[in-house]
Protein backbone atom coordinates (compact mmCIF):
# COMPACT_ATOMS: atom_id res chain seq x y z
CA UNK A 1 0.00 0.00 0.00
CA UNK A 2 1.41 3.24 -0.90
CA UNK A 3 1.98 5.59 1.95
CA UNK A 4 -0.18 8.44 0.18
CA UNK A 5 -3.38 6.39 0.68
CA UNK A 6 -2.52 6.02 4.59
CA UNK A 7 -4.22 9.66 5.78
CA UNK A 8 -3.13 11.03 8.81
CA UNK A 9 -6.54 12.85 10.54
CA UNK A 10 -5.12 13.87 13.49
CA UNK A 11 -5.45 17.71 13.05
CA UNK A 12 -9.01 17.02 13.26
CA UNK A 13 -8.33 16.62 17.25
CA UNK A 14 -9.52 20.30 18.19
CA UNK A 15 -10.66 20.93 21.50
CA UNK A 16 -14.28 22.12 22.45
CA UNK A 17 -15.82 18.90 21.50
CA UNK A 18 -19.12 18.02 22.03
CA UNK A 19 -20.19 14.86 23.99
CA UNK A 20 -19.16 11.17 22.71
CA UNK A 21 -21.31 8.85 20.87
CA UNK A 22 -21.14 6.17 23.86
CA UNK A 23 -22.52 8.98 26.21
CA UNK A 24 -25.42 9.83 24.13
CA UNK A 25 -28.71 7.02 25.02
CA UNK A 26 -30.34 8.12 21.49
CA UNK A 27 -27.27 6.71 19.28
CA UNK A 28 -27.29 3.57 21.63
CA UNK A 29 -28.87 1.61 18.98
CA UNK A 30 -28.54 -2.10 17.61
CA UNK A 31 -28.73 0.02 14.43
CA UNK A 32 -25.21 1.84 14.96
CA UNK A 33 -23.68 -0.98 15.97
CA UNK A 34 -20.60 -1.94 13.58
CA UNK A 35 -18.97 -4.65 15.83
CA UNK A 36 -19.56 -8.19 13.82
CA UNK A 37 -17.53 -10.79 14.79
CA UNK A 38 -14.45 -11.70 16.50
CA UNK A 39 -12.23 -14.69 16.63
CA UNK A 40 -8.59 -15.71 18.18
CA UNK A 41 -6.52 -18.36 16.50
CA UNK A 42 -3.01 -18.22 18.39
CA UNK A 43 -1.69 -14.70 17.37
CA UNK A 44 -4.10 -14.73 14.41
CA UNK A 45 -7.48 -12.55 15.02
CA UNK A 46 -9.90 -11.73 12.64
CA UNK A 47 -12.10 -8.63 13.37
CA UNK A 48 -15.79 -8.80 11.02
CA UNK A 49 -17.39 -5.11 11.24
CA UNK A 50 -20.97 -4.29 9.75
CA UNK A 51 -19.44 -1.10 8.04
CA UNK A 52 -17.95 -1.35 4.63
CA UNK A 53 -14.25 -1.43 4.90
CA UNK A 54 -11.59 -2.94 2.32
CA UNK A 55 -10.13 -5.66 4.14
CA UNK A 56 -6.76 -4.84 6.12
CA UNK A 57 -4.11 -6.57 7.50
CA UNK A 58 -2.53 -5.24 10.64
CA UNK A 59 0.58 -6.41 12.37
CA UNK A 60 0.62 -5.46 16.56
CA UNK A 61 4.05 -5.60 17.99
CA UNK A 62 4.20 -4.42 21.66
CA UNK A 63 7.08 -4.40 24.21
CA UNK A 64 10.07 -5.56 22.37
CA UNK A 65 12.48 -3.88 24.99
CA UNK A 66 15.27 -3.23 22.94
CA UNK A 67 18.00 -1.60 24.68
CA UNK A 68 20.60 -0.29 22.16
CA UNK A 69 22.49 2.34 22.92
CA UNK A 70 26.43 4.17 21.62
CA UNK A 71 28.31 7.25 23.11
CA UNK A 72 25.62 9.60 23.25
CA UNK A 73 23.81 7.07 25.90
CA UNK A 74 26.87 6.91 28.85
CA UNK A 75 26.03 10.40 30.53
CA UNK A 76 22.59 8.46 31.24
CA UNK A 77 24.38 5.43 32.35
CA UNK A 78 22.91 5.62 36.07
CA UNK A 79 19.34 5.55 35.02
CA UNK A 80 19.34 2.85 32.17
CA UNK A 81 21.49 0.25 33.94
CA UNK A 82 18.86 -2.03 34.89
CA UNK A 83 16.59 -2.12 32.17
CA UNK A 84 19.93 -2.84 29.51
CA UNK A 85 20.55 -5.68 31.30
CA UNK A 86 17.30 -6.99 30.93
CA UNK A 87 15.60 -8.80 27.97
CA UNK A 88 19.45 -9.50 26.43
CA UNK A 89 18.44 -13.01 25.29
CA UNK A 90 15.10 -14.37 25.59
CA UNK A 91 12.62 -17.60 24.35
CA UNK A 92 11.11 -17.47 21.03
CA UNK A 93 7.20 -17.67 21.84
CA UNK A 94 7.36 -20.16 18.69
CA UNK A 95 10.84 -22.37 18.84
CA UNK A 96 11.58 -22.52 22.00
CA UNK A 97 14.78 -21.28 20.93
CA UNK A 98 17.21 -18.22 21.97
CA UNK A 99 16.87 -14.95 20.41
CA UNK A 100 17.73 -11.02 21.41
CA UNK A 101 15.23 -8.29 21.29
CA UNK A 102 16.80 -6.34 18.11
CA UNK A 103 16.63 -10.13 16.35
CA UNK A 104 12.72 -10.29 17.38
CA UNK A 105 12.14 -7.27 15.60
CA UNK A 106 13.82 -7.81 12.54
CA UNK A 107 11.73 -10.99 12.48
CA UNK A 108 8.42 -9.63 13.15
CA UNK A 109 8.77 -6.66 10.31
CA UNK A 110 10.29 -8.88 7.34
CA UNK A 111 7.08 -11.38 8.10
CA UNK A 112 5.30 -8.13 7.74
CA UNK A 113 6.70 -7.37 4.86
CA UNK A 114 6.33 -11.21 3.55
CA UNK A 115 2.45 -11.49 4.79
CA UNK A 116 1.77 -7.80 2.95
CA UNK A 117 0.80 -6.62 6.10
CA UNK A 118 -1.20 -3.03 5.17
CA UNK A 119 0.06 -1.36 8.70
CA UNK A 120 2.53 -1.95 11.62
CA UNK A 121 1.10 -0.81 15.28
CA UNK A 122 3.29 -0.29 17.66
CA UNK A 123 1.80 0.52 21.03
CA UNK A 124 4.78 1.15 23.55
CA UNK A 125 7.83 -0.53 25.36
CA UNK A 126 9.13 -1.00 22.13
CA UNK A 127 12.33 0.38 23.89
CA UNK A 128 13.87 -0.36 27.19
CA UNK A 129 14.77 3.74 27.73
CA UNK A 130 15.23 6.37 25.56
CA UNK A 131 18.55 5.41 24.10
CA UNK A 132 18.67 7.74 20.84
CA UNK A 133 20.33 5.12 19.45
CA UNK A 134 17.80 2.29 19.71
CA UNK A 135 14.72 4.66 18.34
CA UNK A 136 17.42 5.72 15.11
CA UNK A 137 17.45 1.97 14.47
CA UNK A 138 14.21 1.31 15.10
CA UNK A 139 12.62 3.67 12.99
CA UNK A 140 15.49 3.30 9.89
CA UNK A 141 13.80 -0.65 10.10
CA UNK A 142 10.65 0.60 10.30
CA UNK A 143 11.11 2.64 7.45
CA UNK A 144 12.70 0.34 5.47
CA UNK A 145 9.98 -2.32 5.47
CA UNK A 146 7.87 0.31 2.83
CA UNK A 147 4.79 -0.30 5.27
CA UNK A 148 2.97 2.35 7.27
CA UNK A 149 3.43 2.72 11.27
CA UNK A 150 1.65 4.25 13.81
CA UNK A 151 3.39 4.32 17.32
CA UNK A 152 2.39 5.01 20.86
CA UNK A 153 4.72 5.31 23.87
CA UNK A 154 5.04 2.65 27.04
CA UNK A 155 6.14 3.85 29.83
CA UNK A 156 9.59 2.31 30.21
CA UNK A 157 10.13 4.44 25.89
CA UNK A 158 10.62 7.75 28.16
CA UNK A 159 12.14 6.39 31.45
CA UNK A 160 15.29 6.60 32.26
CA UNK A 161 14.93 5.26 36.01
CA UNK A 162 16.16 7.49 38.94
CA UNK A 163 15.86 10.38 37.23
CA UNK A 164 14.35 13.63 38.71
CA UNK A 165 11.05 14.36 37.61
CA UNK A 166 7.58 13.39 37.99
CA UNK A 167 5.88 11.39 35.03
CA UNK A 168 4.50 13.84 32.99
CA UNK A 169 7.90 16.05 32.82
CA UNK A 170 10.20 12.63 31.90
CA UNK A 171 7.91 11.62 28.72
CA UNK A 172 7.17 15.71 27.87
CA UNK A 173 11.21 15.85 28.04
CA UNK A 174 12.23 12.21 26.25
CA UNK A 175 9.69 12.36 23.40
CA UNK A 176 11.06 15.57 22.24
CA UNK A 177 14.80 14.68 22.84
CA UNK A 178 14.58 11.51 21.53
CA UNK A 179 11.34 9.62 20.76
CA UNK A 180 10.01 12.28 18.67
CA UNK A 181 10.74 10.51 15.24
CA UNK A 182 8.31 7.97 15.89
CA UNK A 183 5.23 10.31 16.17
CA UNK A 184 6.19 11.22 12.83
CA UNK A 185 5.33 14.49 12.90
CA UNK A 186 1.80 13.44 15.13
CA UNK A 187 0.65 14.24 18.17
CA UNK A 188 2.65 12.38 20.60
CA UNK A 189 -0.38 11.77 23.27
CA UNK A 190 -3.20 11.38 21.11
CA UNK A 191 -3.50 11.27 17.04
CA UNK A 192 -5.78 9.39 14.55
CA UNK A 193 -5.48 7.40 11.01
CA UNK A 194 -7.82 6.85 8.32
CA UNK A 195 -6.59 3.68 6.48
CA UNK A 196 -9.33 1.43 4.32
CA UNK A 197 -12.34 3.05 5.78
CA UNK A 198 -10.91 2.25 9.28
CA UNK A 199 -10.00 4.70 11.52
CA UNK A 200 -6.82 3.79 13.73
CA UNK A 201 -6.90 6.25 17.14
CA UNK A 202 -4.38 6.31 19.27
CA UNK A 203 -4.17 7.44 23.28
CA UNK A 204 -0.91 7.37 25.33
CA UNK A 205 -2.02 6.26 28.46
CA UNK A 206 1.81 5.26 29.62
CA UNK A 207 1.20 7.00 32.77
CA UNK A 208 -1.58 5.23 33.73
CA UNK A 209 -3.84 8.05 33.51
CA UNK A 210 -5.77 10.07 30.92
CA UNK A 211 -5.63 13.41 30.20
CA UNK A 212 -8.85 15.79 29.23
CA UNK A 213 -7.68 16.29 26.03
CA UNK A 214 -7.46 12.87 25.45
CA UNK A 215 -10.68 12.01 26.50
CA UNK A 216 -12.06 14.83 24.33
CA UNK A 217 -10.13 13.69 21.43
CA UNK A 218 -11.26 9.89 21.59
CA UNK A 219 -15.14 11.16 22.01
CA UNK A 220 -14.27 13.20 18.57
CA UNK A 221 -13.54 10.60 16.96
CA UNK A 222 -16.18 8.54 18.35
CA UNK A 223 -18.50 10.92 17.30
CA UNK A 224 -17.12 11.01 13.20
CA UNK A 225 -19.35 7.07 13.57
CA UNK A 226 -16.32 5.08 11.36
CA UNK A 227 -15.01 1.83 12.93
CA UNK A 228 -12.56 2.44 15.50
CA UNK A 229 -9.41 0.97 16.62
CA UNK A 230 -7.74 1.83 19.91
CA UNK A 231 -4.55 1.10 20.62
CA UNK A 232 -2.64 2.00 23.97
CA UNK A 233 0.24 0.79 25.78
CA UNK A 234 -1.53 -0.35 29.11
CA UNK A 235 -4.62 -2.05 28.91
CA UNK A 236 -7.79 -1.51 30.53
CA UNK A 237 -8.68 -2.81 33.77
CA UNK A 238 -11.79 -5.30 33.33
CA UNK A 239 -13.85 -6.99 35.84
CA UNK A 240 -11.84 -10.42 37.27
CA UNK A 241 -8.80 -8.92 36.40
CA UNK A 242 -5.91 -8.29 39.12
CA UNK A 243 -5.63 -4.73 40.50
CA UNK A 244 -1.68 -4.52 38.83
CA UNK A 245 -3.42 -5.83 35.59
CA UNK A 246 -4.67 -2.13 33.87
CA UNK A 247 -5.73 1.21 34.08
CA UNK A 248 -8.53 1.91 35.52
CA UNK A 249 -9.03 0.03 38.78
CA UNK A 250 -11.05 1.37 41.45
CA UNK A 251 -9.16 0.49 44.42
CA UNK A 252 -5.54 1.67 42.42
CA UNK A 253 -3.62 3.83 44.31
CA UNK A 254 -0.44 4.48 46.29
CA UNK A 255 -0.99 1.80 48.75
CA UNK A 256 -1.04 -0.81 45.89
CA UNK A 257 1.69 0.54 44.09
CA UNK A 258 4.98 -1.78 44.92
CA UNK A 259 7.18 -1.10 41.89
CA UNK A 260 8.32 2.60 42.19
CA UNK A 261 11.33 1.38 44.30
CA UNK A 262 12.77 -1.43 41.57
CA UNK A 263 11.70 0.91 38.44
CA UNK A 264 13.21 4.29 40.69
CA UNK A 265 10.49 6.51 40.24
CA UNK A 266 7.65 8.73 41.89
CA UNK A 267 5.27 6.33 43.77
CA UNK A 268 1.30 6.28 42.75
CA UNK A 269 -0.36 9.50 44.91
CA UNK A 270 -2.58 8.96 47.25
CA UNK A 271 -5.80 8.79 45.85
CA UNK A 272 -6.37 6.67 42.95
CA UNK A 273 -7.14 7.52 39.43
CA UNK A 274 -8.47 10.77 38.12
CA UNK A 275 -11.97 10.99 36.91
CA UNK A 276 -11.26 11.72 33.42
CA UNK A 277 -9.57 8.23 33.67
CA UNK A 278 -12.51 6.30 35.15
CA UNK A 279 -14.57 8.14 32.78
CA UNK A 280 -12.01 7.51 29.71
CA UNK A 281 -12.15 3.66 30.58
CA UNK A 282 -15.91 3.56 30.94
CA UNK A 283 -16.71 5.24 27.91
CA UNK A 284 -14.48 2.99 25.71
CA UNK A 285 -16.37 0.17 26.91
CA UNK A 286 -19.82 1.38 26.25
CA UNK A 287 -19.09 2.21 22.44
CA UNK A 288 -20.99 1.02 19.40
CA UNK A 289 -18.46 1.93 16.73
CA UNK A 290 -15.09 0.66 18.55
CA UNK A 291 -14.20 -2.73 16.94
CA UNK A 292 -11.24 -3.81 19.30
CA UNK A 293 -8.26 -1.97 21.82
CA UNK A 294 -5.23 -3.16 21.38
CA UNK A 295 -2.71 -3.23 23.96
CA UNK A 296 0.25 -5.01 25.63
CA UNK A 297 2.23 -3.80 29.08
CA UNK A 298 1.89 -7.36 31.05
CA UNK A 299 4.48 -9.47 28.49
CA UNK A 300 1.58 -12.12 28.44
CA UNK A 301 -1.18 -12.49 26.25
CA UNK A 302 -5.14 -12.04 27.11
CA UNK A 303 -8.65 -11.32 25.60
CA UNK A 304 -11.61 -9.66 27.54
CA UNK A 305 -14.97 -8.50 26.04
CA UNK A 306 -16.88 -5.52 28.09
CA UNK A 307 -19.83 -3.92 26.64
CA UNK A 308 -19.25 -5.97 23.39
CA UNK A 309 -16.43 -4.55 23.00
CA UNK A 310 -12.82 -7.04 22.69
CA UNK A 311 -9.68 -5.70 25.01
CA UNK A 312 -6.49 -7.69 23.33
CA UNK A 313 -3.23 -7.59 24.56
CA UNK A 314 -0.79 -8.85 22.56
CA UNK A 315 2.59 -10.97 24.18
CA UNK A 316 5.65 -9.44 24.18
CA UNK A 317 7.79 -9.18 20.90
CA UNK A 318 10.91 -9.30 22.85
CA UNK A 319 10.17 -13.18 22.47
CA UNK A 320 9.40 -12.91 18.84
CA UNK A 321 5.87 -12.73 19.25
CA UNK A 322 3.33 -9.84 17.58
CA UNK A 323 -0.74 -10.07 16.60
CA UNK A 324 -1.46 -10.75 13.03
CA UNK A 325 -5.07 -9.07 12.81
CA UNK A 326 -7.02 -9.08 9.75
CA UNK A 327 -10.34 -6.43 9.43
CA UNK A 328 -12.95 -6.92 7.00
CA UNK A 329 -16.82 -6.38 6.37
CA UNK A 330 -19.63 -9.05 7.29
Amino acid sequence: MKRRHFINTSVLSGLGLTLGACRREERVLAENELRGTFSLDGNRISIHTKAEVKETRIFHITDTHLALDDHRGEPFMAFSQRMAAAYTVNTHFQTGENITTKESFTETLSLAKNEGADLIALTGDIFSFPSKAAVEWAFDMLVKTGIPFVYIAGNHDWHYEGMKGSSEALREEWTEKNLKPMYQGNHPLYSSYDINGIRIVCIDNSTYEILPEQLEFFRKQLDTGLPLLLLMHIPLHVAGRTLGFGCGHPQWGSESDRGFEIERREKWREGGHTETTMNFRDEVFNCTNLLCVLSGHIHRPSVDVEGGVPQVVTAYNATGAYSDIKILSL
